[in-house]
């Protein structure tokens, strides 16, 4: 599809503009040269040998201790689909990233750098490195990357970023983030980290989404659905996404983190040149959609019918009876199936770059 956001797109042909919606943008800078740093391992480094420490089983699921969603193959597999959709609605990339990865003219300067935290599959950091062979890209999770393919120029190391990012400062020229506010504790303070990893006139691409489900109003405009824990009824989707907001808040999670981010971001002095952009994703085929928005609300709604199942553990460990848990999500996939309501979820993506001195 072509590009919706001024973001690098990988395909091509048709788009519809309702799945984006204006904020306030500026223009970015060309990059400059980074200093020479050389990158430091991770304290936290693990080898595939250990990996198993790295889950516990509940509820008859494999998941991660800290995020409190499951690491399993389905998982890693519905991740991955999300990024190809993700890549068509958002674009890979912001337009600066080429740019700003490119080798310096001077050989003697360090090779320019890319750090994914919490990276999921890691489909967004291998293409980087595939994309650019003479950089190098590094994967961040609480579960390392299995794959069998991975360049050559790219790592996977596991780690809690709410340990701090300390043995990355100064060490890259691009942090990416996307939907990781469910497992951060403090994302003022994870902010201020990603403004330390950087380099000069680096660049900071995220994306975070709200929890909260968008009714599609006929004069174009999105309503927020306003749901509570104290009614079991519908709209089902909306309310399972108020449970599980509920249930990561409880685990630590700064879940409202996309509602003020654009904020924080353009309030951090290290940073400047911030492009902020709503994206509005059709959670399905509702008929009264067009045609793009029905193949991109058929790719969302498998996405979210696989989250109904992985998310499970985390209503269930936040102490929802199963039988509450059940009803809830038996009719959420039920709606998201029938495509019985025009709806939308609002994707809030973020990119800057940091001042050079």
């Amino acid at each position: 599809m072509a590009n919706l956001s001024g973001r690098q797109s990988p395909n091509t042909g048709s788009n519809d503009e309702s799945l984006m919606s204006s904020g306030p943008s500026g223009s970015l800078l060309g990059s400059q040269q980074s200093p020479d740093i050389t990158l430091i391992p991770s304290v936290w480094a693990m080898a595939p040998s250990i990996q198993a420490q790295a889950f516990k089983q509940e509820y008859g699921r494999d998941y991660s201790e800290v995020y409190e969603l499951p690491a399993a193959e389905e998982e890693k597999s519905r991740l991955r689909r999300q990024h190809e959709m993700f890549n068509e609605v958002l674009g890979k990339y912001p337009p600066c990233l080429p740019e700003i990865m490119q080798p310096d003219a001077d050989d003697s300067t360090e090779p320019k750098a890319c750090l994914d935290l919490g990276c999921g599959s890691g489909m967004w950091i291998m293409e980087i490195a595939r994309e650019f062979p003479d950089a190098l890209a590094v994967a961040v999770d609480l579960v390392p990357m299995q794959c069998l393919t991975m360049p050559d120029n790219c790592r996977s190391e596991v780690d809690d970023i709410n340990l701090g990012l300390e043995h990355f400062y100064g060490n890259f020229n691009v942090v990416h983030v996307r939907l990781i506010a469910a497992g951060i504790h403090d994302y003022v303070n994870f902010i201020d980290e990603v403004s330390h990893v950087l380099r000069p006139d680096g660049l900071l691409d995220m994306v975070e989404f709200d929890f909260h489900v968008y009714d599609h109003m006929e004069d174009g405009n999105h309503r927020r659905c306003e749901v509570d824990g104290n009614t079991i009824a519908e709209p089902w989707l909306a309310r399972w996404l108020m449970f599980a907001d509920v249930a990561a808040q409880n685990a630590g999670g700064q879940t409202d983190a996309a509602t003020h981010v654009q904020r924080w971001i353009t309030a951090h002095p290290a940073f400047q040149h911030a492009v902020y952009q709503d994206y509005w994703i059709p959670v399905s085929p509702h008929p009264s959609f067009n045609e793009f928005q029905r193949r991109i609300g058929s790719q969302m709604r498998d996405d979210l019918m696989s989250f109904l199942k992985s998310g499970r553990p985390l209503l269930l460990g936040s102490g929802v009876p199963e039988a509450i848990v059940d009803e809830l999500q038996q009719n959420a996939e039920r709606e998201l199936h029938t495509a019985a309501r025009a709806q939308y979820i609002r994707c809030q993506s973020i990119y800057c770059r940091k001042k050079a001195p």
